[in-house]
């Protein structure tokens, strides 16, 4: 008679689909938050285009991608925030040593730089931008981790009155910890860090640079989060 956990099979089968190279830089691509073609990722991967294809085929059926077609191409995206958080979650576990491997180019030392900075984790904002928001949002008793990531009454309030719409009635938490990669710390995740990242660019805050997630604070930002959360201007840049 067995006693193994039933659950056993489908966390092996969900780890096989991850332990692939190729397959977990297609998953770290789609990071960004964008729908991406098979072409780009093979590109972005070093692979053939067959070659994706049938790891693209593994990663939908497993439910860690959804795709649509529209005309002659095929388009794949993170199939909702859960995958993206296991995602980011699997990758704070790299060691640091392996993550931070040296620059070989001038180029990938200016986009590490640019990512480490600021940049969006799927749908909220990470990197030194993002720990430096949740930790005002923090200071000013907007936000509490000391029991988890909650917003209090005063940060329900700061989000109105920053005319940042925050959706309560999906099953998503209204603030989550994720824990961030290059800083090694938890940053703002959850319903109100993706509400917060979509007013931040939408209003012009921060705009994308380069083709990958790395994100910058432009002036206007620099005065909004100065203004509406202390933040300085020279822990943004």
């Amino acid at each position: 008679m067995t006693t193994k956990d039933p659950r056993a099979t489908g966390l092996a089968a969900l780890a096989a689909l991850v332990a692939d190279e190729t397959r977990a830089a297609c998953l770290l691509a789609l990071l960004d938050g964008r729908a991406w073609t098979a072409g780009e990722l093979a590109r972005h991967a070093g692979v053939a285009a067959s070659t994706l294809s049938e790891h693209l085929g593994k990663l939908v059926a497993g439910g860690l991608l959804a795709e649509a077609r529209q005309g002659r191409h095929r388009y794949v995206r993170l199939a909702d925030a859960r995958v993206a958080q296991l995602v980011e979650d699997l990758v704070a576990q790299v060691p640091a040593a392996t993550v931070r491997h040296p620059a070989h180019t001038l180029r990938e030392s200016s986009a590490g730089a640019a990512m480490a900075r600021g940049r969006t984790c799927y749908d909220h904002l990470a990197g030194r931008l993002g720990i430096a928001v949740t930790d005002a949002l923090t200071d000013r008793g907007l936000l509490r981790q000391d029991t988890g990531f909650a917003l209090t009454d005063a940060g329900l309030e700061w989000f109105g009155g920053a005319g940042i719409a925050l959706d309560l009635s999906g099953r998503r938490p209204l603030a989550r910890a994720c824990l961030d990669w290059t800083e090694r710390r938890t940053h703002l995740a959850g319903a109100a860090g993706a509400a917060l990242c979509r007013h931040a660019l939408d209003a012009g805050w921060c705009v994308r640079i380069g083709s990958a997630r790395a994100v910058k604070v432009t002036a206007q930002g620099e005065r909004a989060l100065s203004d509406l959360l202390g933040i300085p201007a020279d822990a943004l840049r």
